[in-house]
């Protein structure tokens, strides 16, 4: 993983409540245990006609959505299957980050896990970024902030080891490794 110290990106809205794990990637594309080349298939069925054409009107296919890392998503993301291919997808195609009013809880720590920012707001915030397409959004994780271009900050939820693992740019097990010399020194005094 990298560190995500913060971001500044526009943000792509796609306006859909109850979005699950299926509807992120769809099961058919799980063929591979690699992290990579999911993103061709983020939000497949929606994305794509019967004949794998991108549909132009699909948020993700329209110009404005290049190079944007922020999703803004209807009310509920995530829940459905324990998939931890949706966080790859999501990765993969460039969203760094997602902003909803609620996460499931398995996909918000399979993002977690995986360097993607599940972004909690309130039903305010989430109103005026719906209602504004291609807002340019500032994300900072340190201070767990969201700034929008109106001059409105708020602060959403981000637990304590998970922020430490965003902004060092470790996963659980690269944690781990870099406490090796304690845990060595541990079992060495307590045999």
């Amino acid at each position: 993983m990298s560190a995500f110290l913060k971001l500044e990106s526009r943000a792509v809205r796609l306006l859909v409540d109850d979005i699950d794990t299926d509807q992120i990637i769809p099961a058919r594309f799980l063929t591979s245990t690699s992290k990579a080349g999911f993103g061709k298939h983020l939000f497949a069925d929606w994305r794509y006609d019967s004949a794998g054409e991108p549909k132009p009107e699909f948020p993700l296919n329209r110009p404005e959505a290049k190079d944007a890392h922020v999703l803004v998503a209807g009310q509920n993301i995530g829940c459905g299957s324990s998939r931890e291919h949706a966080a790859w997808a999501l990765l993969d195609f460039g969203i760094q980050a997602v902003i909803s009013t609620e996460f499931a809880d398995i996909f918000r720590t399979n993002s977690l896990k995986n360097g993607l920012l599940p972004v909690v707001v309130d039903d305010a915030t989430h109103a005026w970024l719906l209602a504004n397409p291609r807002a340019e959004v500032s994300i900072d994780v340190e201070t767990t902030t969201l700034d929008l271009p109106n001059g409105t900050r708020v602060r959403f939820p981000l637990e304590g080891f998970a922020r430490y693992c965003l902004l060092n740019g470790v996963d659980e097990l690269g944690f781990l490794l870099s406490q090796d010399s304690a845990i060595r020194a541990y079992e060495q005094a307590h045999r």
